[in-house]
Order: structure tokens, then C-alpha cells, then sequence
């Protein structure tokens, strides 16, 4: 068995913000999951193991509060709790599509995920699972062995260093807040962006992006 990660990009997906006794919900929804057809990886799952899988995976973690996921692309097989930046709060079969939506915590790696939807960064979300695969004319389908680990990690599009770069600059507590990465680092961030030059900024932003996610 190898563990097998699929994107699903960004406008498959809708960033909700509710208010509740004056406090901010933050929620992502949308398509988590997909079947019966050739995905960007060469991949494809069967509907109806799919199904039967996020079945069992609704009763086993979602439906008793213990569905997580995590922020970045963990490369192991099971879940972080120390990484943790939301939980699964339903998935349901549309046709050939899975449709999740998870609420982003309170934790270290949640409050990263609003600080970067609140300075306009685009996220995605990235299946996570355990499972072999089998080459049938030209495509590698997902057996019935496949374990989910999650349906969703949450992962960065092109934008986000620029929110966070934007977060740096402006001093948002969001972006060194709980001790996940030192004061001192943010203020050698800030001196970086601000010795690099215009036409070099777009590539620094992204290598500085990179080195933060490195140190979560």
C-alpha cells in the first residue's frame, strides 16, 4: 500500500464565514473528493468503492467528532494532532463527486488558515489516503484496499504567499502568534522583503512562503 494524495482546486470550493453570538465561523465546502474519472495524477476510483469507503469513514471519525485534517502536505499516513487545522464535519455522495465541509479550529495551524482567507490568500484542499494501485489501459485505478486517512488537507494555491507576505508586513499576530515560529524569524522575513528588488519580490514571496510552512 502507498499513500496516494489528490488536489482538488480552488474554485471547486467556498470559503464561509458565519458569526455566531459574536464570534467568526470559518468553513470550507465543496467537492473533497472525486470518482470515475482520470484525475491530473493518472489516478482514478471507482464510485462505488469510493463511496463505501467514505461511508465507513463517516461512521468511524465524522460522525464521532475525530475527522480531521491537517495545513501543508504531510507526507505520512496518519493524522497530526499538533498539526490539526480542521475537522470534517460532513461528506456526501453528488453523483460522482464527494462533497465535504470542515470547519476551521482554534488551533495554531487554524488560525494560519483564517489569518491567510482574511489577507485574501486562495486555499485547496488535498484527499490523503492509504492504498494500492493497479494499471488497466493506461490508468492507475485506486483498489478496494484504500484506506481514507483524510478527505481534505488543506494546501496553498499560488496566492497565498502574497497574503502572507502582506501578513508579514503589516505585523498580523496571526502570522507568529502561538509560538510556531519565532518573533525574530518574521522580523528576518520583513528585512528580506524589504532589501529584495521588484522584479525578484514575486519569486521571494514564494521561497519565504515555502521556508514558513517548512518550520509549522
Amino acid at each position: 500500500m502507498k499513500l496516494i494524495k489528490e488536489l482538488i482546486e480552488e474554485e471547486n470550493l467556498q470559503f464561509i464565514t458565519e458569526e455566531k453570538d459574536g464570534e467568526k465561523r470559518y468553513y470550507i465546502e465543496g467537492v473533497f473528493m472525486q470518482a470515475d474519472v482520470k484525475n491530473k495524477n493518472g489516478r482514478m476510483y471507482g464510485s462505488n468503492m469510493l463511496a463505501e469507503k467514505v461511508e465507513e469513514y463517516s461512521k468511524n471519525f465524522i460522525e464521532k467528532n475525530r475527522a480531521y485534517g491537517e495545513l501543508g502536505h504531510p507526507s505520512n499516513p496518519s493524522i497530526n494532532l499538533e498539526r490539526v487545522s480542521h475537522r470534517i464535519i460532513s461528506l456526501r455522495r453528488d453523483g460522482s463527486n464527494f462533497v465535504g465541509k470542515a470547519q476551521v479550529s482554534s488551533t495554531p495551524y487554524g488560525n494560519i488558515v483564517k489569518g491567510l482567507l482574511e489577507d485574501g490568500g486562495k486555499l485547496g484542499v488535498s484527499s490523503r489516503g492509504l492504498g494500492s494501485l493497479m494499471k488497466e489501459n493506461g490508468i492507475l485505478k485506486v483498489q478496494s484496499d484504500f484506506l481514507i486517512v483524510t478527505p481534505a488537507d488543506i494546501v496553498a494555491d499560488p496566492s497565498a504567499p502574497d497574503a502572507f507576505v502582506e501578513g508579514i508586513m503589516e505585523g498580523r499576530e496571526w502570522v507568529w502568534d502561538n509560538g510556531i515560529i519565532r518573533e525574530k524569524t518574521v522580523e528576518d522575513y520583513k528585512e528580506i522583503v524589504e532589501k529584495t528588488s521588484s522584479k525578484d519580490l514575486k519569486l521571494m514571496k514564494l521561497k519565504l512562503f515555502e521556508d514558513f510552512l517548512s518550520k509549522l
